[in-house]
């Protein structure tokens, strides 16, 4: 999100650097992967369907390619299909229509593409029947594609509808505070629950989660912002999720959980969470949290507490501006290794801004273009740590270890953001560990490196596997046969 890249880059800026250079490997080293540990069941890997898909959402390329582990054709090469199983979609906050006169208040600065229109376009149609359901079509054709090729659905809010709001607008208020009217509480828990029973009902879709916030703690949702978003502090964010949850229950959706909130950063989410009263903690089954305090923050005392409430952590949105991957894979590794989240969601798979998305597209003329190395280095982790994998300890921050225990596999995804080196993997905490050839894929960022390639040549030495990592690489072992 523009507004978000442009306050975040400044304020981190001092501590990327440092946290970044203490990581930057250069000598050989080893790393002893721990069977027993149980860091939770891998739920899946996503992306949020605002913005890119209300242009390309009709599209069954950008569909398999991101949805599936299929070849995909696209711009002249083969690409690896990513097989995310998690598509998030945003209930719009725009419409074009006067109710009583009044109509919705649009930022100068917003462009149209990421303007999504709501259903409920009228305060005075109470009856959802009368709602514009035909709204909203390319991405709720993305959303559909995703399902039906396996992926689970959250719906979440970057604002409440423009009629919600203190000022009609749905980028925010003019001073950056709290923008949603008092009177709208219930009727935001209103658009987002009916909008999941009409998903239920009339496409196919089961949201397993709803989200009424996104980054609401942030003060930068201002009148004059390039994107829809609303500051909602966390005492109002209380009484919307116990709303939400009864709309949902007062229309059978009951197993459809809430999740919040949403915050932009680990620490801000840990403060959020520990502002809820017990009551608006039984109501949430999930914590998503964004990751956009990069290196820095404290991800291990927010999982400590999310842990200890006995909820489910999602990192629910990550972005950088990072073309080659690298640092996009550095901070999954972190999150990995401290927050331990079930599921890690990609923001915008598409975006025209350079390296921000895996393709990138022109932002005027709306024509998709160029792959970005981070696809490639994306794949090395998506394709292989899959739904149903235990994910494991091992000990340091480059390393993703996942077991799959039926098909007694092991999965172990690497980076090295700095020189080239030589990385042992010590398994000798394992009872078996196959002799034969181990197959790795290997994503070099430097140009003209290899992009997600597959080779069969690397072979144990007893209870240990030794692998070169050039420069700026990552690799992925598959070790089948293996018992824990």
């Amino acid at each position: 999100m523009v507004t978000r890249r442009t306050v975040l880059s400044a304020a981190a800026a001092g501590m990327v650097g440092t946290a970044l250079g203490t990581r930057v490997a250069s000598a050989d080293t080893t790393i002893a992967v721990d069977p027993t540990a149980d860091f939770g069941t891998w739920e899946g890997w996503g992306t949020s369907l605002a913005w890119w898909a209300n242009i390309f959402g009709d599209r069954d390329d950008f569909a398999n390619l991101f949805f599936t582990t299929n070849t995909v054709a696209y711009g002249g090469a083969s690409l690896p299909g990513l097989g995310m199983n998690i598509a998030r979609y945003n209930l719009g906050a725009s419409s074009w229509n006067s109710v009583n006169g009044e109509t919705m208040a649009a930022s100068a600065n917003i462009p149209r593409f990421k303007q999504i229109e709501g259903f409920w376009q009228d305060w005075n149609l109470t009856d959802p029947s009368r709602w514009n359901w035909a709204a909203d079509a390319h991405q709720r054709a993305a959303l559909t594609k995703a399902v039906s090729r396996g992926a689970l659905a959250e719906l979440f809010a970057n604002s409440p509808m423009w009629w919600m709001c203190l000022n009609h607008n749905p980028s925010g208020a003019s001073g950056g505070g709290n923008n949603l009217q008092s009177w709208n509480y219930r009727q935001h828990a209103v658009h987002l629950a009916e909008t999941a029973r009409h998903a239920r009902d009339s496409w196919g879709v089961d949201f397993r989660t709803v989200e009424a916030f996104n980054e609401p703690s942030a003060t930068w949702w201002t009148a004059t912002g390039t994107q829809e978003g609303c500051h909602i502090d966390a005492s109002i964010q209380r009484t919307v999720a116990q709303n939400l949850r009864e709309e949902l229950n007062s229309r059978g959706l009951t197993g459809v959980r809430v999740s919040a909130s949403d915050e932009s950063l680990f620490d801000q989410a840990r403060t959020t969470w520990n502002s809820f009263d017990a009551t608006t903690k039984s109501v949430v089954a999930q914590v998503n949290v964004h990751g956009y305090q990069y290196e820095g923050g404290r991800r291990d005392l927010l999982y400590g507490d999310v842990r200890s409430a006995g909820k489910i952590l999602w990192n629910s949105e990550y972005g950088d501006g990072d073309g080659t991957g690298l640092r996009m894979a550095t901070n999954l590794c972190l999150d990995f290794r401290w927050l331990h989240p079930t599921a890690w969601v990609y923001w915008q798979v598409m975006d025209p801004s350079a390296g921000w998305g895996l393709v990138r597209y022109d932002g005027g003329s709306l024509q998709a273009g160029a792959v970005e190395t981070k696809l490639y280095v994306l794949a090395q982790f998506t394709r292989h740590v899959r739904p149903g994998m235990r994910i494991l300890g091992a000990g340091t921050d480059n390393v993703v270890a996942a077991y799959d225990a039926t098909a007694r596999r092991l999965v172990l995804a690497a980076v090295n953001p700095g020189a080239a080196q030589t990385i042992t993997f010590d398994l000798s905490r394992f009872t078996t560990v196959p002799t034969g050839t181990i197959t790795r894929w290997t994503t070099v960022t430097s140009a003209g490196g290899d992009r997600y390639v597959r080779r069969a040549d690397v072979t144990p030495s007893g209870r240990t596997v030794r692998l070169a990592f050039p420069a700026g690489s990552v690799q992925t072992l598959q070790l089948d046969g293996v018992v824990s």
